[in-house]
């Protein structure tokens, strides 16, 4: 969990049944404590990503933009892939 998270909110969400499902299971198989734990552990990785493309975006912003094709090839080659 990212830190300073102590503090609790109850809310009421609508989900896909095979989501709720899926969160069971997890708990079922000890990969979750319960279904909350296993849903604030997939909006704390959602929140990380969206922070991520947000300096994403700010770095780019800062250094011209996205790669042009050229580059990004040059940096697939040094990279190995």
């Amino acid at each position: 969990m990212m830190s300073g998270m102590t503090a609790k909110a109850k809310i009421a969400v609508s989900l896909p049944v095979e989501l709720v499902e899926r969160a069971q299971q997890a708990v079922a198989e000890g990969r979750a404590s319960s279904v909350s734990a296993y849903v604030a552990d997939a909006l704390v990785q959602k929140t990380k990503l969206d922070d991520l493309a947000s300096l994403l975006g700010e770095m780019l912003a800062e250094t011209g933009g996205p790669l042009i094709s050229e580059e990004a090839a040059e940096a697939d080659r040094a990279l190995g892939r």
